[in-house]
């Protein structure tokens, strides 16, 4: 069977400590000014002295049925062999066109090579050699976990069935498909 890669994000254990856009940012030296993901507010809660504020990752979703992938006219932004969507920087003539496709505001034009950037799961750099992608890997939460959902044993395929009634992806409405899913489980 396909492999078929996903992020779980637990909202709820999320500290907005912002470890996963710093790691992600060295990772894959991301220019200064630009990020491949961040975590942002989602706002206060609650009166004083009961307050919390929730954060949600936002990167690119990874999706099955990506639009960006449909409007590239070099075929720069791709799947790879594991339906991971990339961008090939070499072919990228940066018309943006896959910034406006994009539902959920994911890519950027890149400063230093003026061709789209995105999340790729660090594929290349650790997925690819057996390793989590950096923003996993030092969630200092554990909010964000990672790996093949097809395979019944990894954590990102257990947490899906264990908060099955509490996930939810970004804009699913759209029919984009995809990859990253939030589990709400604990949100207030």
């Amino acid at each position: 069977m396909a492999k078929h890669y996903a992020m779980i994000v637990q909202v709820a254990k999320c500290i907005g400590c912002q470890a996963c856009t710093v790691a992600c940012k060295f990772q894959n030296n991301v220019p200064e000014g630009q990020y491949r993901t961040k975590t942002p507010s989602l706002g206060i809660k609650g009166m004083y002295p009961k307050v919390k504020m929730t954060f949600e990752k936002e990167a690119c979703q990874m999706c099955q049925d990506a639009p960006c992938v449909a409007v590239c006219p070099t075929k720069a932004s791709h799947y790879n062999a594991d339906n991971l969507v990339l961008v090939d920087s070499d072919k990228c003539v940066g018309c943006k066109y896959c910034m406006t496709a994009c539902p959920y505001d994911a890519r950027f034009i890149s400063k230093e090579t003026g061709a789209a950037d995105k999340c790729t799961f660090c594929y290349e750099t650790r997925v690819s050699k057996g390793q989590k992608p950096a923003c996993v890997s030092t969630c200092v939460g554990g909010a964000l976990s990672f790996g093949d959902i097809n395979d019944p044993a990894s954590d990102a395929a257990k947490l899906l069935v264990k908060f099955k009634s509490s996930v939810q992806v970004r804009k699913p409405e759209l029919g984009t498909k995809p990859s990253v899913y939030y589990i709400y489980e604990g949100v207030k």
